[in-house]
């Protein structure tokens, strides 16, 4: 090392965006210039939105909308400080009282996003003498919260079990305190976890439970409260984490658990401590949402009836969906060229879907990741899959069974799941 080297030379080298940008086939950044929360207007056209995790279809609710206009008017645009000192409103007490109350713990604490809940909890929960075991699929938010995180942390093959607890049995031993995360659904592949057979692991190592609960939120649970209220362990979980940027419509995030727990995090947490306390309209309209999803469960029901009538849709085509039983229903697609260039049609055609790809799954696994709202009407679903059936034949997804094959095996391979056609 000389010294003389230029800080910035990663970023001339960096070329991978600016290629597919070149080939007319980037995915990411699309301005989108009007919206009802099932369709959107993006590049001028009208397109059937099957790519958000607007899970409840609550963004566009006249009453939510409300809530968060007289938030303003009342309460001002932002609170322009930490919580800690000029930030804290009425609303975020209130809002937490509720939230605790909804899941079933003692406390909650909000945060002005859902990634500082994760990093701020697990980077001040865990010490040096501690670990972490953490899923292989978890939300970046919880890997970069293990990476601030002073202890260890020891990852496990997707919601395998027996790994779990081969890596338990060599390893616990060593620690003194110990937590296991993990999402209750996972963001990309849709996959629940097995919760109730964590939570019986858990106890045989003397672990606590730690729910990242945030595409799981308004999607699982009778009222929408959750993996655990789902497999009906709530009791064992130790920490509930959740976000208000899905089904609650808004912005932030929260961590619930024991008072004296959540009281800790709410004075040790960097990232609470240290931000911006949420927008007035964001916590007003997270208790608007709470509202509705406590006295009308018709909009979970949609939302499932909706899910239900998709995944079958997408299964007799042929699809592979990873035998998704929630609202993100993911298309294996294999490599990535060929994910983006689907995507790209599809926006052609009318539907707004996201790709996913390495680093977010196995490499030569692409996905095209989409999910559902309980506001989509059948017109908006049956467009959707009019279009993904006649994309999947043109790129020979669909109709060819050496592909289909093929995906079946990467499945099995990578995510652990048997072939999803019909």
């Amino acid at each position: 090392m000389n010294g003389n080297g230029d800080l910035f030379s990663k970023c001339y080298r960096f070329e991978d965006a600016k290629r597919l940008q070149a080939m007319g086939l980037y995915p990411y950044f699309r301005p989108i210039t009007g919206s009802t929360g099932n369709n959107v207007v993006t590049g001028g056209k009208r397109q059937v939105m099957i790519g958000s995790n607007n899970y409840l279809g609550l963004t566009h609710d006249p009453r939510v909308m409300e809530a968060a206009q007289a938030a303003i008017s009342k309460y001002g645009t932002g609170c322009t400080g930490s919580r800690f000192l000029n930030g804290n409103l009425d609303l975020h007490e209130e809002l937490e009282a509720r939230l605790a109350k909804f899941v079933g713990k003692e406390a909650a604490l909000c945060f002005s996003t859902g990634f500082f809940v994760n990093q701020g909890t697990l980077g001040c929960l865990i010490g040096r003498s501690d670990v972490i075991y953490s899923d292989r699929e978890n939300h970046a938010s919880i890997v970069e919260g293990t990476q601030v995180a002073l202890g260890d942390t020891l990852r496990f093959r997707h919601n395998d079990m027996e790994d779990l607890e081969r890596i338990l049995k060599n390893t616990r031993q060593k620690y003194e305190g110990a937590m296991i995360i993990a999402d209750g659904v996972f963001s990309m592949s849709g996959d629940i976890l097995n919760l109730p057979k964590i939570i019986e692991i858990a106890k045989r190592y003397n672990c606590k439970v730690y729910v990242d609960d945030a595409h799981g939120l308004g999607v699982l649970g009778e009222l929408g409260q959750g993996t655990g209220h789902h497999f009906g362990v709530n009791q064992d979980v130790d920490l509930v984490m959740g976000t208000f940027s899905k089904s609650f419509a808004s912005m932030g995030g929260f961590i619930a658990g024991t008072a004296d727990v959540v009281h800790y995090i709410k004075h040790r947490a960097r990232p609470f401590m240290f931000s911006a306390a949420m927008a007035p309209s964001a916590a007003a309209t997270a208790l608007k949402c709470l509202d509705i999803m406590e006295t009308e469960p018709e909009h979970i029901q949609n939302l499932r009836k909706n899910s239900e009538y998709v995944s079958k849709g997408l299964r007799e085509m042929g699809y592979n969906t990873l035998n998704s039983k929630t609202p993100i229903i993911p298309l294996l697609i294999g490599d990535d060229a060929t994910a983006f260039a689907i995507t790209q049609k599809l926006c052609e055609e009318g539907v707004f879907t996201t790709p996913v790809v390495r680093p977010a799954v196995p490499e030569g696994c692409a996905l095209i990741r989409t999910s559902y709202m309980a506001s989509h009407t059948k017109d908006d679903l049956d467009y959707a899959l009019e279009h993904l059936a006649k994309v999947g034949k043109e790129f020979g997804i669909l109709g060819n069974p050496e592909k289909t094959e093929m995906l079946n095996k990467l499945a099995f391979d990578h995510f652990s799941v048997h072939a999803t056609t019909a």
